[in-house]
């Protein structure tokens, strides 16, 4: 797994979104035991702090070195630096694993491979992700363009897996559940055009061409935004398995 998200960790500490309450109330009762969370690839640690609400310890695990020094420190959460494949837990350690936005880049047979490793019997994985974000309808069209057209050429082939919901990504386990979810913010033009700078494809056109990318779109888009506050709106979609 390479890392994308080493390059914006601050930005995507700043500008990205946390996942609804819902999606918590939803996945915690289908979890029996409280002993033990991992959360992988967890980023700036932003799932980790609210399963450290819920279970005795987290281990919390990504391969940037940069975005676990953005995340907050607390003394039932245990950042470590692996690969979601070769996460170095002890084998049926776990009761849950979590995945926010993030197992589209994995090498998918071999984190199976962990999570029947490390999860305890009736264990359970999460894996989450949100779809390109809505706005109205008047700046949706101009958010598409830039998205699925001028950064096309940018984002990796892995990154589609979001747009059509992790289907094509094994997932080979026990009492398979979906369900889906809203995040809404209200942002400025501005914050919405730092948000747009944590995409990998962004970071990679500013590497490859010496210029950010956003300002392709960001007089058009704040024109059309205006001065206020806008509700932004990220659909969230999550499936569900369990080890027998």
């Amino acid at each position: 797994m390479l890392d994308r998200f080493s390059d914006q960790a601050s930005l995507y500490a700043r500008y990205r979104i946390d996942y609804p309450a819902a999606l918590y109330e939803w996945l915690l009762p289908r979890v029996s035991g409280r002993a033990h969370a991992w959360d992988c690839a967890t980023g700036n640690g932003q799932v980790a702090v609210v399963l450290a609400r819920h279970f005795a310890h987290v281990t919390a695990t990504d391969i940037s070195a940069a975005q676990l020094a953005e995340a907050p420190r607390l003394p039932n959460i245990t950042y470590q630096l692996a690969p979601a494949e070769q996460s170095a837990l002890p084998t049926q350690s776990v009761d849950v694993v979590t995945v926010g936005q993030a197992v589209h880049w994995f090498e998918p047979e071999a984190f199976n491979q962990e999570v029947r490793r490390v999860l305890r019997p009736g264990g359970v994985v999460a894996e989450w992700g949100y779809g390109l974000v809505q706005v109205r309808a008047d700046l949706d069209p101009l958010i598409r363009r830039f998205y699925a057209e001028t950064m096309r050429p940018y984002w990796d082939e892995n990154r589609w897996h979001i747009d059509d919901e992790y289907t094509r990504l094994p997932f080979p386990f026990a009492a398979v559940e979906y369900a889906h979810f809203t995040e809404s913010r209200r942002w400025t033009a501005g914050h919405f055009l730092n948000y747009l700078r944590t995409w990998s494809s962004v970071v990679k056109y500013q590497k490859q061409h010496g210029q950010d990318a956003v300002l392709l779109l960001a007089d058009d888009l704040t024109r059309i935004w205006g001065e206020e506050e806008r509700e932004v709106r990220f659909p969230v979609f999550v499936r569900l398995g369990r080890v027998e």
